[in-house]
């Protein structure tokens, strides 16, 4: 109940203060970056400073029963290169760089600019790699690839000490300001990629309800405070069951990372969608790039969402996950095929949308 209470509280402030002020949730997304960008470099140059000697002083000081940095060392053997385990770790990449490589077009309307548009993608994705890239970069710099590895591993440093790159970073340094910054920044983290949900889904919403496949009452944009009022209504209730469900059944809001394989599956859609669209409506060089882009695409993301099923103890997957992804596929199933009769039988063609709105 505790964990419900203080998730929910968090989650409907954000909405609440998207609905009455959504200028302030844009400042509030740009402010909580920026700091947690500044705390994650703060992080890394921690990490580059203390090296050798300060991964080895924080592991040793602990005292964790049977873990010492000569034990990590002298356990970890490694493995032999096996090109099918190491495909295992896409999931882990997929699950947190994908999506949002791509969340930029989803509110593509409120871009500024042909640059900002053009750009978007492509500086997501190397913001991206060095967002990503560069933490553990500094983790093995410190530790070494030995020592990391095997902390990594260990059920002891993993369950009881919550070793990564924000705790080992705090470990290392003996000043208590750094280390209460480096703190708040990984909370600040967190926050932001809410904030940026909240928005991010409401804008879905919203595009859905505009292209006629959703209730026009998502489109409503409240005249006096500027926001997707249903929308966010609606994100805010989803968001609260699922939340509620997965405190209920399992005590942690983390048993829904398994319902992330929607978006594995659902990029494998668009994926197939760019090989009909290229060979329906492209021609020349165009159709052939749009094709084999396509396929590529729905390929490798057929091949995520297998991993994701094939095993689920090391990605999350639970009943109530699959429940979820189950329900949004028949559910979204009905609402299509319910406003397409509907809007046929007032002489309106919902497959053509697309020709009609831009897809904002």
């Amino acid at each position: 109940l505790g964990v419900f209470a203080i998730a929910e509280a968090i989650f409907g402030g954000i909405v609440a203060l998207n609905v009455f002020k959504p200028n302030w949730g844009y400042r509030l997304i740009s402010a909580t970056m920026v700091a947690g960008l500044i705390t994650l470099i703060l992080g890394v140059g921690v990490l580059l400073a203390s090296g050798r000697a300060g991964f080895q002083h924080y592991i040793d000081s602990l005292g964790a029963p049977g873990v010492s940095y000569s034990g990590l060392v002298s356990t970890y053997k490694g493995s032999a290169f096996n090109f099918w385990n190491t495909l295992l770790v896409v999931p882990f990449f997929a699950l947190f760089s994908y999506p949002w490589f791509n969340a930029s077009p989803s509110i593509g309307s409120e871009l500024k600019g042909k640059n900002a548009v053009r750009w978007a993608v492509p500086v997501s994705a190397l913001f991206g790699f060095a967002v990503m890239t560069a933490p553990l970069a500094a983790m093995y710099y410190a530790g070494g690839f030995r020592a990391v590895n095997a902390a990594l591993s260990n059920p002891t440093l993993v369950y009881n000490y919550s070793f990564n790159f924000w705790t080992l970073a705090m470990g290392v340094t003996g000043n208590p300001v750094l280390r209460v910054m480096i703190g708040v920044g990984w909370i600040v983290w967190t926050l932001a990629i809410l904030e940026f949900g909240v928005i991010l889904i409401s804008r879905y919403l919203l595009a859905q309800a505009f292209d006629r496949t959703l209730p026009a009452s998502f489109a409503y944009v409240s005249p006096r405070y500027g926001s997707p009022v249903v929308a966010h209504l609606v994100d805010f209730a989803v968001t609260s069951a699922l939340i509620g469900a997965a405190s209920y059944f399992y005590g942690r809001v983390s048993s829904l990372y398994g319902a992330v394989l929607a978006s594995m599956v659902y990029f494998a859609f668009v994926g197939v969608g760019a090989v009909v669209y290229a060979l329906r409506k492209e021609k020349g060089g165009a159709r052939s790039t749009l094709a084999v882009s396509g396929t590529l695409m729905a390929a490798v993301f057929v091949f995520i969402s297998y991993e994701f099923l094939a095993y689920p103890a090391v990605w999350g997957g639970n009943p109530l996950a699959y429940g979820y992804i189950a329900g949004s596929l028949i559910a979204g199933s009905v609402i299509y095929i319910a406003t397409k009769l509907h809007y046929k039988s007032v002489g309106l063609d919902i497959r053509r949308v697309f020709e009609e709105i831009p897809p904002e």
